[in-house]
């Protein structure tokens, strides 16, 4: 196994080594031919990709699901089962090591040249080595990029860790040549829109569960089911965990080690490309042509990436004494079952868990703090005191917990310059004074068009901010729910904390249940940095505390605006009922209208993903409900109800925060 060198990266940020030094010092063929040598999961037997496969189509609980398609549609058994198996060669991967050799001699050259270092955790891999001889392993990374998607198995290849095998949406099987090198990389392809497919579902699961129960590999996803778009960790989806969570409520395994993993970039490849989605351009289709030509991006500097691999969560240890496995004793294990309320509480709260200990590993930069500042400045900021306010809230985020890189032996100007000169595509810094940098296009611009590139470039820096806004999310919330409250009694401002929570709970993150621990977090966060005071009954600013206060009101600014924003739209669309296709474009219209009005200042309103978490909102809260027509979403909009929550929203809250909300 490769030598794992620690390097330190400062006080912030100890225990990474750069895995492309020594990668620098040595050619790219001898890397991708060296001796490959891993220890696999001590309770598994060999088996070859095309065994899977007949285990799979082999298996009693895909046969009594035909047995019930048969019965319920009157097909022949044969013409499904020979179903079955056409849905299992397009979705199954092909992994060998011949390929896992052509991919890193690739990444190799692709990453070199891209990155200034990859930093990995050393303590975090050592601990992964023995998880995967232990027991299954399922690998659980955020997703901020296609990046991602490549990143661990160069790393598990790069030391000698068993190779994973990676749900993958389907569009990237239908790349030519790539499509077929990412299959037979360890790669699996899942329909993005399964529905009701109910043999597809059975072939799906049972795929998956076979790769768990026999530890043919570590089984890697994105609980988050997408790649974020907003660099921001999203709402995570539960289908993929019920399933490897299976074979060991029915006894199959004796455990699962959970591996939480978080991906952080420097500058995102795809940053422009994020934000023009987010204003409503389509995305481009996932084929060959279009990598070819993206590679003009691979001529740029993307800094750093740091990977921290988390502590290895047993889910032996998170289900006793939380569930009772006895009635899975009771069916046998072949038969579907469908899973209880308490079964589907526990692995909800277990994703929304995974999630927040992704945040708690990110590890930010200069750059995500100087986006935080930069947004709060949008008329630009000289850089002396964008240097002082950075170092400031440098201070504030080490007191919240953030994990920080800051270079050692290097002047704080030379780091906010090199900042810069990496974000060229979203800063400038002219005559001492730094401002965002708008997209640059042909002819006159129409009003529609200025506003556009303005939100393009405020998009872009909140894009990294939002990287970063984990870690004063439940400060934050508390020190507005303390601005708006009745009184400094604890009840009135938990009760406000509450709300907030409650209506921002798809923006952030936050585990069902748990509004007591989040308040007290938060509380226990701005108490310990000596801004507010407690006692028994009451909550108070200190004297001085009140920048840091705020700074926190302010981080919450935007999403308040925005979210009345779309409440106004909402309250004054003239139909109750409305498409989801229709509702991003037809919102987007009015607060485009609103914007060059100037009646609003926030152009995250135009963000299409924020413009879809308030009607989830909405939805969770009551004031909205959802039914099928014509095979699309419509949404029926409870007017009073919502004018309810937009009051709530805004009596007091806005007038008080938007005054002094600035950094």
């Amino acid at each position: 196994m490769e030598r794992l060198s620690a390097d330190s990266l400062g006080a912030e940020a100890d225990g990474f080594f750069d895995m492309l030094e020594e990668r620098r010092r040595s050619s790219d063929l001898s890397y991708a031919f060296r001796t490959f040598n891993p220890q696999p999961y001590r309770g598994a037997t060999p088996i070859s990709a095309s065994t899977l496969k007949t285990m799979v189509l082999e298996s009693q609980h895909l046969s009594y699901i035909i047995q019930e398609i048969t019965l319920e549609s009157d097909e022949p058994h044969e013409a499904l089962l020979q179903e079955a198996s056409a849905l299992l060669d397009e979705m199954s991967q092909n992994l060998q090591l011949g390929f896992i050799r052509l991919l890193g001699f690739a990444m190799n050259k692709v990453f070199k040249s891209v990155f200034s270092s990859i930093r990995v955790n050393e303590d975090g891999l050592t601990r992964l080595q023995q998880a995967i001889q232990e027991y299954p392993v399922i690998l659980l990374p955020n997703h901020r990029s296609y990046m991602d998607f490549l990143v661990l198995s160069y790393i598990m290849f790069t030391y000698d860790l068993s190779i994973p095998v990676i749900a993958a949406g389907i569009p990237l099987m239908g790349m030519k040549l790539f499509g077929e090198v990412f299959r037979r990389s360890g790669a699996f392809f899942i329909r993005r829109a399964i529905g009701s497919d109910k043999l597809y579902w059975a072939v799906l699961s049972e795929y998956v569960r076979t790769i768990v129960r026999t530890g043919y590999a570590p089984l890697e996803f994105y609980i988050e089911g997408l790649r974020s778009r907003t660099l921001k960790s999203l709402t995570p989806k539960l289908g993929m965990l019920h399933m490897v969570l299976e074979p060991f409520f029915k006894g199959e395994v004796s455990d699962i080690s959970l591996v939480p993993i978080s991906i952080s970039y420097e500058r995102v490849l795809e940053e422009s490309l994020l934000v023009h989605e987010l204003l409503g351009v389509p995305k481009p289709k996932e084929t060959t042509g279009a990598l070819l030509k993206a590679r003009t991006v691979l001529k740029e500097n993307y800094g750093c990436m740091h990977v921290f691999f988390g502590n290895p969560v047993s889910v032996r240890d998170l289900v006793n004494g939380k569930i009772n496995l006895r009635q899975y004793n009771l069916v046998p294990r072949d038969l579907p079952m469908k899973p209880s309320k308490e079964m589907q509480e526990f692995v909800s709260g277990l994703a929304h868990m995974i999630v927040r200990l992704q945040e708690r590993n990110v590890v930010l930069s200069a750059w995500n703090l100087m986006a935080v500042v930069l947004l709060q400045n949008l008329q630009g900021i000289d850089l002396d005191l964008l240097t002082h306010k950075t170092l400031w809230l440098r201070r504030l985020a080490l007191r919240c917990g953030a994990h920080l890189t800051w270079p050692e032996n290097v002047s704080d100007s030379e780091v906010m310059s090199s900042s810069l000169s990496l974000h060229h595509s979203v800063v400038r810094c002219e005559r001492g004074r730094v401002y965002l940098v708008e997209e640059e296009g042909p002819g006159p611009v129409t009003q529609e068009e200025g506003v556009f590139r303005q939100a393009a470039a405020v998009l872009m820096c909140a894009s990294y901010r939002n990287q970063a806004v984990h870690v004063f999310t439940r400060p934050a919330m508390v020190a507005v729910a303390m601005t708006t409250a009745a009184s400094h009694r604890t009840d009135d401002i938990f009760h406000n904390f509450t709300f907030l929570l409650e209506l921002f709970s798809r923006e952030f993150v936050v585990i069902p249940g748990q509004a007591v621990q989040d308040f007290e977090e938060g509380c226990s966060l701005l108490q310990e940095s000596g801004v507010i005071g407690r006692s028994d009954e009451e909550i108070h600013v200190r004297d001085n505390g009140q920048e840091t206060i705020i700074f926190l009101r302010a981080i919450l600014q935007p999403f308040i605006e925005s979210y009345q924003v779309v409440f106004r739209y909402l309250c004054e669309e003239s139909s109750q009922t409305l498409r989801e296709k229709t509702f991003s474009t037809n919102s987007r219209s009015f607060i485009m209208k609103l914007l060059i009005s100037g009646e609003v200042q926030s152009y995250e309103c135009l963000s299409s993903d924020l413009q879809k978490n308030v009607l989830s909102a909405l939805l969770r809260m009551d004031a909205v409900t959802k039914t099928k027509v014509d095979d699309q979403n419509e949404f029926r909009v409870n007017k009073s109800a919502v004018k309810k929550i937009w009051d709530m929203l805004s009596n007091g809250w806005t007038c008080q925060i938007s005054v002094d909300a600035r950094l």
